[in-house]
């Protein structure tokens, strides 16, 4: 496993999942073994952990313990002899799942031609939609969009694959805008990962030579404002709970969308949202320092989100990714109020970059 907690804590605990997961053989046994690393994980958030270690932690694990799951499912299914590859998606594509986590996932497989493709297709379909209903029961909540591999939508050869792309960059409507939000984020999780690598260095050549797309992801990521007055005070919306703010949409998203923009726009084949940040940010016009301060900001606010997240499974306030800021302490709102203003400042950066 990538990330480890080795000289942060003990991981006593950790390694003894760990090889829980190595040796799962029954499909029948993921679902119990899930339960018992999401509640590893939970305490792990309790001890105030980074909010990127703690992300990566959380996707380290449904890694690996989706991975299990997909091979387990191969082996009780005739599947063809072509090259295949099952693809992480969105926040999981990125590495950053916290504990609310629907599938975002694909399966691109190798055909010649469309026929083949299509014939394919339908011996794929039911292995992917049986992992599909599997991850459901680890936890991973069925996407209720509709993007998962088990969709025939989303079920296609490399070849398919890439006229979508080609389609979403050249005719940029808004639901192609909105699919890029999740699809570029694709990570090749099992199987053949040259498949989903060269899908990636298509989606990078098409971006890179196309501003007038990415003009258009920068005006719809600027859609959901840094909500902060012009004071520069939490800007927060009434809830339920009081005063309320979604850190998702009004918070990590900030974040993600600019460096997602950043790197397509540079070429940059990293997913995870620091690594762009640190790689791609300075060629979008940030200085080292700017993007450590950014970087610091996203980091808080993954951490407010999973610390909201298990105090909702605790019964203490509703679940989701609304925060009622009454909940917070003083330090944490003082926190919260200085990372979103590195979130203005990279909506400013897009601003500036696009003519927005």
């Amino acid at each position: 496993m990538p990330w480890s907690l080795e000289g942060v804590l003990p991981c006593r605990k950790q390694l003894a999942l760990e090889r829980e997961l190595n040796a799962l053989a029954a499909i029948e046994d993921a679902a119990p073994l899930a339960a018992r690393i999401d509640g590893f994980l939970r305490d792990l958030a309790t001890r105030d952990l980074g909010g990127r270690l703690l992300t990566r932690l959380v996707s380290a694990f449904n890694d690996r313990l989706s991975g299990r799951v997909i091979e387990l499912t191969a082996c009780r299914h005739r599947l063809p002899a072509v090259p295949w590859c099952w693809l992480a998606l969105g926040s999981e594509g990125r590495h950053e799942q916290t504990f609310i986590s629907d599938q975002d996932n694909g399966l691109i497989f190798s055909a010649t031609d469309r026929h083949e493709a299509d014939a394919l297709r339908q011996l794929f379909l039911p292995f992917a939609q049986e992992v599909n209903r599997h991850l459901d029961e680890c936890g991973f909540a069925l996407c209720s969009g509709g993007i998962m591999a088990g969709n025939p939508a989303w079920c296609l050869s490399l070849d398919e694959w890439k006229q979508k792309f080609i389609e979403w960059v050249r005719r940029p409507e808004p639901a192609a805008l909105l699919n890029a939000s999740i699809f570029f984020d694709l990570r090749p999780l099992y199987g053949e990962s040259d498949l989903g690598d060269a899908l990636r260095q298509l989606m990078l050549s098409l971006t890179r030579d196309n501003p007038a797309f990415l003009h258009l992801m920068a005006a719809n990521a600027l859609q959901a404002p840094a909500p902060l007055n012009y004071r520069g005070e939490l800007a927060a919306e009434a809830g339920a709970a009081g005063s309320e703010l979604d850190l998702k949409k009004f918070g990590s998203r900030i974040f993600v969308d600019a460096a997602r923009i950043f790197a397509l726009a540079s070429g940059v084949p990293a997913v995870n949202t620091s690594e762009r940040l640190s790689v791609a940010g300075r060629a979008a016009g940030l200085q080292d320092h700017e993007i450590s301060a950014i970087d610091a900001g996203f980091a808080h606010v993954l951490r407010l989100r999973l610390a909201h997240q298990v105090a909702a499974a605790g019964g203490d306030v509703a679940a989701g990714h609304r925060v009622p800021l009454a909940g917070l302490n003083e330090l944490d709102h003082v926190i919260l109020k200085e990372s979103l203003k590195q979130a203005r400042r990279l909506q400013q950066r897009l601003k500036l970059n696009y003519g927005l």
